[in-house]
């Protein structure tokens, strides 16, 4: 992954399967962390205390945008390889993470969450 990066899915990279991996490990914003994980077929169950926060995406490298998600969320997947279901009850950055990357395995971009036009800006580099 790339600098800043905290997940990838499967379609990003041109693999047609509704496979992901997240570590927000490292990032500033992230409280709950589960670590490095992969998870297949992964769907929100509970969610709770929607916030907008700005995101960005690799797919997307010069846009970020205003995008509102559940700040508290229960996910459930399974392993790859082994097929053991997986359940993770997260909070903040990690919750939005793991939303920002179960939209890409269901074919959606940030993009296609903003409020409008209004809410997309030019991603600002630091030196």
């Amino acid at each position: 992954m790339s600098p800043g990066c905290v997940g990838l899915a499967a379609n990003q990279v041109g693999v047609g399967v509704r496979v992901f991996c997240v570590d927000v490990t490292q990032h500033p914003k992230a409280r709950t962390t589960h670590g490095t994980f992969v998870l297949c077929n992964a769907v929100v169950e509970e969610s709770s205390r929607n916030e907008k926060a700005r995101e960005g995406c690799m797919s997307v490298p010069d846009l970020t945008g205003d995008v509102k998600r559940a700040s508290r969320l229960t996910v459930r997947g399974w392993l790859p390889g082994t097929g053991e279901e997986v359940v993770l009850a997260t909070d903040a950055f990690e919750a939005r993470a793991l939303q920002h990357e179960i939209d890409h395995t269901d074919g959606f971009l940030f993009l296609d969450r903003v409020a409008g036009a209004h809410a997309i800006y030019p991603r600002q580099t630091y030196l």
